[in-house]
């Protein structure tokens, strides 16, 4: 009988471990930081907080993720140029990533930040006191996605309009599929663990 309770148990955790369907991540705390400060940032300005957005999470990952190799060369703080968004030949293939695309993400805004060490009160000043403070003074961003890379940190900000949504290109219908095959197999194991008792 314990080996059909093991069983069972491993069954299930192995199905709900494959089912999710995020990655897994350390716990980024200057992400966390950083969301909380500029939310703090837009309270004292009587400006309502940005929700987090997965989508622009994503993004902000796969532009943090091009900027990694580039040296912060500025010891004070960003080594970009606030209030300009970066510029990569394949764009449309870091949106690809996040299944978005150009005409869902246009009205967004992408700042990208270069900080060594990302000091928690350098990141967010580079952000609230550059001219990045121009978009996170503009109501019209609701949420936001952050990501980071060893000294880079990216923000996304996204409105509530198709334009500016992040929202998903297409649903990914072979995501679904994979996952209903997955509920079967697991189903299927179950039954079998029951029959070999």
């Amino acid at each position: 009988m314990s080996f059909f309770s093991f069983s069972l148990l491993f069954s299930l955790l192995l199905s709900s471990f494959l089912l999710t369907n995020h990655c897994v991540k350390c716990d980024h705390d200057e992400e966390d930081d950083l969301y909380q400060g500029i939310n703090k940032y837009r309270e004292s300005l009587n400006l309502t907080s940005l929700t987090k957005n997965e989508n622009a999470n994503c993004f902000a990952d796969e532009i943090a993720d091009q900027f990694k190799n580039q040296p912060c060369t500025n010891t004070t703080g960003a080594n970009t140029v606030p209030g300009t968004e970066p510029q990569f030949s394949n764009y449309p293939k870091l949106l690809n990533k996040c299944h978005l695309n150009i005409s869902n993400t246009r009205d967004g805004a992408v700042m990208p930040a270069c900080v060594p060490g990302l000091v928690p009160s350098v990141v967010l000043t580079n952000f609230t006191q550059s001219l990045y403070s121009d978009n996170l003074n503009d109501s019209k961003y609701t949420g936001i996605g952050i990501g980071s890379e060893d000294n880079w940190i990216v923000v996304v900000l996204t409105t509530n309009t198709p334009e500016g949504s992040f929202v998903p290109e297409t649903y990914n219908g072979a995501n679904l599929i994979s996952k209903i095959g997955l509920v079967y197999c697991s189903m299927f194991m179950l039954v079998g663990n029951l029959f070999l008792l």
